[in-house]
């Protein structure tokens, strides 16, 4: 089918069904490829929360952005470039928490965005869905990108102090932490519900998705009917993984396992090569005040302890913590980063918000501190979303500064690599531009696109 003849007929058709529908005449504003931009599509990302801050027209920006978008679907589409519905799901969902947080309730975002959260969600999942395969086709594109060390000093070399980045407040944190003890008979109660859940499944009762939505404490994956995405061995808690891949018959549902963030049955979905996808009812046992009491107590007292000088606070957290990510670390907090090379880095530094997100407890404690001072005890969520007790130690904060070389090279490599990394994205959309048809509808094109070249002149 020729240009026009596409034009002619995506126009008329999409009249017909929005005109029927809707009585609104939509029309087409841009076609890049064969790929048609609509004016509902504009719309439709105005009325997005995320696009509330946007700088510029949004009727240049947006079409401008749907523009590059095609762009990089249909090379995914060439590179198959793949995401899969849970990938979809899990930030679809994550989205629409953030908005009703931020809209003030659901019914306040249903009114803003003129629609059910059911169609909200409906409309997410093909736009999101491509959103994250644009980011992956990004990533492909710069996956060989590298920068010297030498190239990062040559970028900053010359550049006057104040034009340096700004690092945030950073700290160093020593962790003591202790479990409150859980009674017996909160476990048995815990492993007889999911007994009881896996009785209701094997007799055809009730469905396992069912009562994952129902019941499961993983509300990540319970919205899914306790869906897990494929996954290897080493990406599940090993006591999980065990179980998970001894699994063979989809009909089954697994014993009662414990893992580091409380107890499961599991039954399989698929197995492809060395993953797994399975879908699992996640319970916790209740930490009763008395046991959380009792667990202060103890660290308080570890503390004081430590102050008197009987034992050092490293020693404590080697031989008392309970917690296996910092105890053979002495205590030493450790924070996971993904380097702009996509693989990850650790450090022991946290900015305060980094700190937030492990814990808001935590954080709220370490800001207040000096260094070398050791906490009272608190109760705080640890990552694994269990409550427990904790002391701390501030090793170390280091104040808000300008960038050095000697200090913050891997942050000022970072930009570098960024920089690199959105130039070569820059020069491949213009190759695009030269080698893809675009027709801009009369009124839509009087802007200053980020990259000019949509139409040659």
């Amino acid at each position: 089918m020729n240009r026009g003849l596409f034009l002619l007929f995506f126009s008329f058709f999409h009249f017909f069904i929005v005109g029927a529908q809707t009585n609104v005449i939509d029309e087409v504003i841009w076609v890049v490829g064969d790929e048609a931009i609509l004016k509902s599509d504009v719309e439709s990302m105005r009325r997005d929360p995320s696009w509330s801050q946007i700088k510029g027209n949004p009727y240049c920006v947006i079409p401008e952005r749907l523009a590059i978008q095609k762009l990089f679907l249909h090379q995914a589409a060439l590179d198959s470039i793949e995401v899969t519905d849970a990938q979809v799901s899990n930030y679809v969902e994550e989205r629409i928490s953030d908005w009703v947080m931020t809209a003030g309730g659901k019914e306040k975002l249903e009114e803003y965005m003129a629609m059910p959260i059911s169609q909200i969600r409906e409309e997410l999942q093909d736009r999101y869905k491509n959103e994250m395969m644009v980011e992956r086709m990004r990533e492909k594109l710069t996956e060989d990108v590298k920068v010297t060390p030498a190239e990062v000093r040559r970028h900053f070399r010359d550049l006057p102090e104040d034009s340096l980045p700004l690092i945030p407040t950073q700290v160093e944190v020593e962790i003591l932490m202790l479990h409150p003890k859980i009674p017996q008979e909160e476990i048995n109660r815990v492993k007889e519900e999911l007994r009881g859940y896996a009785e209701r499944i094997t007799n055809g009762s009730s469905s396992f998705s069912t009562l994952a939505i129902l019941n499961s404490e993983d509300r990540e994956s319970a919205i899914r009917g306790g869906e897990l995405d494929y996954v290897g061995r080493g990406q599940l808690d090993p006591a999980f993984a065990n179980v998970a891949f001894s699994l063979t018959d989809p009909k089954k549902v697994s014993k009662v396992v414990e893992s580091e963030y409380g107890y499961h049955i599991i039954q399989l979905i698929d197995k492809r090569g060395d993953k797994i996808k399975v879908r699992h009812i996640l319970r916790k046992p209740v930490v009763a005040m008395a046991d959380v009491d009792a667990a202060l107590v103890r660290l308080d007292s570890i503390a004081d302890d430590i102050r008197n000088e009987k034992f050092s606070f490293e020693d404590g957290a080697t031989y008392i913590s309970d917690d296996k990510d910092t105890k053979n670390n002495r205590g030493l907090m450790t924070n996971t980063k993904a380097s702009e090379d996509g693989r990850p880095m650790q450090t022991s530094k946290f900015e305060m918000r980094e700190l937030a997100d492990v814990s808001s407890e935590l954080a709220r404690v370490v800001d207040e501190m000096e260094v070398g001072e050791i906490s009272q005890a608190f109760k705080m969520t640890n990552r694994q979303t269990k409550t427990v007790c904790a002391i701390v130690k501030l090793k170390n904060r280091i104040a808000s500064h300008r960038a050095s070389i000697t200090e913050d090279f891997q942050v000022l490599r970072s930009i570098v690599l960024n920089k690199k990394k959105q130039d070569v994205i820059a020069e491949w959309i213009r190759n695009k531009q030269k080698n893809t048809y675009v027709r801009i509808k009369e009124g839509w094109g009087d802007c200053d696109f980020e990259y000019p070249g949509w139409v040659t002149k």
